[in-house]
């Protein structure tokens, strides 16, 4: 007994310095998982529900509420669920007549909702394309349930987006921009918008990726977030922890969960002040056709890696051509810039200014040169004028395209063994009948096809009402035949 006291008392300071030290320790270790302490070691991270709702409270009187009219001629799918494909015997029509007269409503007012948010105090708002397109009338609701009729100052079906303006009688909490290239993978971001129509609800998140292509525009680069976005939250901004504007929430994917989009903010930046300035927006042209190095195209170039964009296609009249550039030439460089793909040209060339001398290296027979190319305006018309020529469309709704190296391989064939289908219209014959894009066409009526020309040519030979066989091969499932009626 003694001893065991002895030993205590001999112990004592010891004991009480370790229980003094243990105390310490740990609140210096909780004060690292405190808002402050965590933003204290990892900088612009924050990870407490305290800091979400500060930045949730700080942002939200600057988020709107957007409501749009649209009319849908022809009364939409509702009624036309009721109507035959002619009046005269359409057996729904007596049913009209009774109720509605002989003018029975043939349009449909549909309402739709989505986000906006304010970027400066005067009542500009930016919200997407696709909330406000072909609306007849526009009504934004701001936080304090007030509201006001918008007017569309421009829009940029390319990159989806908008500028609205509401006339106020006192200035409007406005939003910054932050910079969404310094934006990284795994960092935290928070949504406010109006999904379902719920008014400013907030959902947090992380970056899941940048520069994802969704395939819905020439200038896809969007910012992939697990924060929940749903129908609604379009046009609602995206935020870091800052409280700044880094993306704009714009697309989601059917049934999927955890997977939104937003558009970066540094690409939307200068669309913006052009809608705002101009009500629309000019980008610049090369007038070439370009598509990715595969890794056989950048070998047999002898480049070390699958960057630049290889030009396919270069438009008479336009700058590359009197430039001096040519088909095959590896575009890998605009004004010093290296360019790393065709989307990266793409979004180089158009944001040059229209007159602008634009600096074009590129790489031909092994050696690089620079061409000169006054950039000129890009006319979307234009455009599509020379894809629809270059694809030669046919009424049967079928696009076709050549066989690569790669494909080759993966169907086991050589090149000029076939085409492949790149697009089938959604109501042509060739979809009702199974034509699905990735088949592989090897002959037509018992006509071997080599190349999309051979297609073309085969297909315009067949007369209206004469049957098409198209026997394909489709991976995994073997061969195949199409017949179609012309």
């Amino acid at each position: 007994m003694k001893l065991t006291t002895t030993i205590k008392h001999s112990a004592r300071g010891k004991y009480v310095t370790a229980v003094i030290l243990l105390a310490v320790g740990l609140l210096a270790i909780s004060s690292l998982f405190s808002a402050s302490g965590v933003e204290a070691v990892t900088g612009s991270l924050a990870t407490t529900p305290a800091s979400f709702s500060q930045l949730a409270e700080m942002a939200s009187p600057s988020v709107v509420n957007i409501r749009t009219v649209k009319t849908i001629k022809g009364g939409g799918r509702v009624l036309r669920q009721f109507r035959g494909p002619s009046d005269k015997d359409d057996p729904m029509q007596d049913f009209f007549k009774k109720f509605f007269g002989e003018n029975h409503p043939r349009d449909f007012k549909q309402r739709s909702l989505g986000s906006g948010f304010i970027i400066h105090k005067d009542g500009y708002i930016v919200t997407n394309n696709h909330v406000v397109e072909n609306a007849d009338k526009i009504e934004v609701i701001l936080e304090n349930e007030k509201e006001y009729e918008a007017e569309i100052i421009g829009r940029d079906p390319n990159t989806d987006l908008a500028l609205l303006k509401i006339k106020t009688e006192r200035d409007l909490p406005e939003l910054k921009f932050g910079d969404s290239d310094a934006l990284k993978v795994g960092q935290w971001v928070m949504a406010i918008g109006n999904p379902f129509g719920l008014d400013h609800t907030v959902t947090a998140g992380i970056v899941s990726a940048k520069g994802r292509v969704i395939g819905s525009g020439p200038y896809d680069d969007f910012i992939q977030t697990d924060a929940s976005i749903n129908p609604g939250n379009s046009g609602g901004p995206l935020l870091n922890m800052q409280g700044e504007v880094i993306g704009i929430n714009t697309a989601i994917i059917a049934s999927g969960q955890g997977i939104g989009f937003a558009i970066p903010v540094n690409l939307a930046k200068g669309v913006i002040d052009q809608l705002r300035e101009s009500g629309e927006v000019t980008r610049g042209w090369l007038g070439v056709g370009i598509q990715d190095l595969s890794p056989e195209v950048a070998e047999y170039y002898g480049m070390e890696e699958k960057k630049g964009a290889l030009v396919t296609e270069v438009f008479p009249g336009d700058p590359a051509d009197l430039a001096g550039i040519e088909p095959r030439d590896v575009i890998v460089a605009v004004n010093g810039k290296r360019v790393e793909s065709t989307r990266d040209l793409t979004r180089t060339i158009a944001n040059i200014r229209v007159g602008q001398v634009a600096k074009i290296k590129v790489l031909r027979g092994g050696k690089t040169k620079t061409f000169k190319a006054t950039i000129t305006k890009r006319e979307d018309g234009k455009i599509l004028a020379q894809k629809s020529r270059k694809e030669h469309k046919n009424k049967l709704g079928i696009r076709v395209a050549e066989l690569t190296p790669e494909m080759a391989r993966r169907y086991n064939v050589k090149e000029g063994e076939g085409v492949i289908v790149a697009g089938v219209d959604s109501n042509s014959q060739a979809k009702t009948k199974g034509l699905r894009v990735g088949d592989l066409i090897k002959e037509v009526n018992h006509q071997a096809i080599k190349s999309v020309e051979d297609f073309n040519k085969t297909i315009d030979a067949v007369k209206e009402g004469e049957i098409v066989n198209i026997f394909a091969r489709r991976p995994n499932r073997g061969f195949l035949v199409i017949k179609i009626t012309k």
